[in-house]
């Protein structure tokens, strides 16, 4: 087998579960696919860097499984019994997906089935796989507290992964989604997947984020490709850059070929800011539009790696 072949391989075999049942196994020759849509010098060193980032971003049922038992074993079963588990979400199915995988576990671990929605307990629990821009989660908890939430009570915001730049976006608009109400809110620490996204960190972001000599925009505030940090995400700073120069070019091929896209979908993933918000975390379940289009983009003649699960 040449290399390729090899790199073809396991790629397929860390994404193997992508969807599974809903869309066809991710196999080597629906990597090759998608990666011939790249330029033939590239298609070699872009799959080397996504076979190392991939093994560090993506997500599968087990690897879940096994995160939501890291989130179950933090709290005792007293706190369980009592909690309220959230299923307010106003657009899509993650929250209730991952509800139904992590009830059992607490079932599991306390011998009993909890889904509390009757619960006197003054302990809320918002669960869902990811934050990406904050905004869902902003948007569900403020129509929650409008309608259904008591004053003055706590409420955890649970999640396997975390951009911190979300996370500051929902302390910054607390105000808003509390709705007047007293809520004392907490992001435990769960040991799951923490990317470092934000403009103020952004020469030690975990997420696509282009250097001068890729994007230069009178709007966009470069990283600096000389920082010190290594990341953990990718394999050197060469590969990341492959990796941001082709996705946001491959985007902007994308978004000019369409005459119909949301000013907010970006080469690198939707988002108020050019060039795109640049998450490379895809969970086994669906990828975010917050990813770069060329992963997950299926209208046209683009062929995804990740077709993506909408819900209108």
């Amino acid at each position: 087998m040449t290399e390729r072949d090899d790199l073809l391989a396991s790629i397929a075999d860390t994404i193997k579960d992508y969807r599974a049942g809903e869309i066809l196994e991710r196999t080597p020759a629906h990597v090759d696919r998608w990666i011939q849509q790249f330029s033939d010098d590239v298609q070699i060193p872009m799959l080397r860097e996504l076979d190392y980032v991939f093994r560090r971003t993506y997500v599968s049922q087990s690897r879940t499984a096994e995160l939501l038992a890291g989130i179950a074993n933090r709290f005792p079963c007293t706190f369980w019994q009592a909690a309220h588990i959230l299923d307010i979400q106003q657009g899509g199915r993650s929250q209730s997906e991952i509800r139904e995988l992590f009830l059992p576990i607490l079932q599991n671990k306390c011998g009993s089935c909890i889904d509390r929605q009757d619960s006197s307990g003054r302990d809320y629990i918002y669960l869902d796989d990811a934050i990406f821009s904050g905004n869902r989660v902003i948007h569900d908890l403020s129509e929650w507290t409008k309608i259904d939430a008591p004053n003055n009570v706590t409420l955890y915001i649970m999640t396997i992964a975390i951009h911190k730049a979300g996370r500051y976006w929902i302390q910054k608009n607390e105000d808003t989604w509390k709705s007047g109400k007293k809520i004392d809110y907490r992001f435990p620490m769960l040991g799951g997947f923490i990317f470092e996204n934000r403009l103020k960190y952004r020469d030690r972001s975990d997420v696509l984020w282009p250097t001068a000599n890729v994007w230069v925009s009178e709007d966009f505030t470069p990283r600096n490709s000389a920082s010190s940090y290594t990341t953990q995400i990718f394999s050197s700073e060469q590969g990341r850059q492959l990796l941001e120069s082709e996705f946001l070019n491959a985007g902007i091929q994308i978004i000019n070929s369409h005459t119909q896209v949301s000013r907010f979908l970006k080469s690198l993933g939707f988002s108020n800011f050019e060039p795109g918000f640049g998450s490379l975390l895809v969970f086994y379940r669906n990828c975010a539009n917050n990813c770069p289009l060329a992963l997950w983009w299926d209208v046209g003649d683009w062929f995804p790696l990740f077709p993506r699960k909408t819900y209108r």
